[in-house]
């Protein structure tokens, strides 16, 4: 009966800086019972979100979750994450504790009102709601996150995944990875297929465009951590060693700086290892094989006095041959007779000069660098150039394992080693080994030249589990 009072106080938006105050507290105070006043109700409340008074705007943002009321809620949501564009923080606050409270009221009205946006909205709206739900999904409660929800944010977010950069796929790996629902080895498979699909692996691969490179870098740095004794790698694995390894000194780099074919081979050494059954082993053990001895080369010729004649002797690259020696050696396990049956005994002698060569080299320079080590702990340890050598050592052990396995007759594939850049697993003793399945997750739409949104174009240099500090060095010369 006091809809016209309730018109004045709409009204109010229209007033000076008192009124609109009141009518800020108002509005939502007596939306309810005003339904047919509904929206006129909700575009007063938004004129005053975007009044040119702070303290009118943060009391009208601070009310909107009143508003989120049935039919209503996807309409506030969508008016929220708009409002995240601001650069005031107190407001950047409020809008984001609204969107939580309305979200624990409707999770997937909340969600359409979002996923709107992301799809449609401006850069920065859909860079900031990407965000949000990157940061804050996972401080909500099992019962507001359901399986139905989940499947929701799945369902919406593989609309995105049609046209992202690459900081927006890595942001909803991480979105999608979290979710409980995808943690089971299924949900697990379905993200490989995902991640598989972003790549493009059913393309060719051109080395010489950067944008290519970068989206299989990317994709291959997110589908890493999915692999696991049940989730298997063998599809990005063949594409490397079909694709990739036969141009990988014709790689453009996406970043100055970048030491991509190392990039390249350290993701194929960590993918190796949870590889299934594989159509094209031997072919592909082949491709690895070639690369490898590329790597491995002859000894110099001895002139009569027992000097080298003439030549240089040739750089012996570690961190290269870390990589390819352990996915040979893991893919090797799968076709243990490899080396003997399958290559002429010409082909295998030569890998055995190769290999011994190499050995010698790697004596020379692991003595110097123990030398080097010996007797330094604790700070001393901590120095940058300390840190190469420890790490200098790390590869060259590595390898030194794998090259006695492979000297064994016939080749054996038993021994274990942690790759240099990767953290040593402790294990406890009397408990089992701890499982090497991860739940961490850390794109474009298909065209030859990347994703359509180039102007947004990111690349993120590698970071954290996927490379070390160490990957621009050269361990090259001994």
């Amino acid at each position: 009966q006091h809809k016209d009072a309730y018109q004045v106080i709409l009204d109010g938006v229209k007033g000076g800086t008192k009124e609109k105050r009141l009518a800020a507290q108002f509005i939502p105070k007596f939306f309810k019972h005003f339904p047919e006043l509904a929206d006129s109700a909700i575009n007063a409340q938004l004129d005053l979100c975007e009044d040119e008074d702070v303290s009118i705007r943060r009391q009208a943002i601070k009310e909107l979750p009143q508003f989120a009321t049935g039919e209503n809620l996807p309409r506030v949501a969508d008016i929220l994450t708009q409002l995240l564009q601001t650069d005031d923080s107190a407001e950047f606050n409020l809008v984001n504790n609204a969107l939580l409270s309305i979200f624990k009221m409707d999770a997937k009205g909340t969600l359409g009102g979002l996923f709107s946006q992301i799809l449609q909205g401006e850069d920065i709206v859909r860079e900031r709601a990407i965000k949000f739900l990157s940061t804050k999904l996972k401080t909500l409660p099992d019962e507001v996150l359901t399986k139905e929800v989940e499947e929701l944010i799945l369902t919406e977010s593989k609309k995105v995944l049609e046209d992202v950069t690459g900081e927006e796929f890595v942001l909803f790996m991480k979105i999608l990875s979290g979710l409980k629902s995808l943690q089971t080895v299924s949900g697990r498979q379905q993200l490989v297929e995902l991640v598989a699909e972003q790549a493009d692996l059913e393309q060719t691969f051109n080395p010489s465009d950067p944008d290519c490179v970068d989206r299989l870098l990317q994709c291959t740095r997110q589908a890493v951590p999915l692999f696991s004794k049940n989730v298997h790698s063998t599809r990005f694995v063949t594409y490397f060693c079909e694709q990739v390894l036969p141009n990988l000194s014709s790689l453009t780099t996406p970043v100055e700086g970048l030491d991509i074919q190392l990039e390249v081979l350290k993701l194929l050494a960590e993918m190796s290892s949870f590889c299934g059954d594989m159509e094209k082993l031997e072919t592909n053990l082949r491709k690895l094989f070639d690369k490898l001895l590329e790597y491995m080369p002859l000894p110099p010729e001895e002139a009569e006095n027992g000097e080298n004649a003439g030549n240089e002797e040739p750089k012996l690259q570690f961190s290269y041959v870390e990589c390819l020696l352990y996915s040979f050696h893991q893919l090797g396990r799968k076709l243990p007779d490899f080396l003997t049956a399958k290559l002429n005994a010409e082909k295998l002698k030569d890998f055995k000069i190769r290999l011994q060569y190499f050995a010698r080299g790697l004596q020379v320079y692991i003595r110097q660098l123990r030398l080097a080590l010996q007797g330094k702990t604790g700070e001393a340890l901590k120095t940058e150039e300390n840190k190469i050598k420890v790490v200098a050592l790390k590869i060259t052990n590595n390898i030194n394992v794998l090259i006695k396995d492979l000297f064994h007759i016939p080749p054996s594939y038993k021994s274990t080693v942690t790759l240099s850049w990767k953290p040593v697993q402790k294990v406890e003793i009397g408990q089992k080994r701890a499982n090497e399945d991860t739940t961490s997750g850390s794109p474009p739409k298909k065209s030859p030249a990347g994703p359509k949104r180039d102007a947004r174009q990111i690349y993120n240099p590698p970071s954290g589990k996927y490379s070390s500090n160490l990957s621009n060095f050269n361990y090259g010369e001994r």
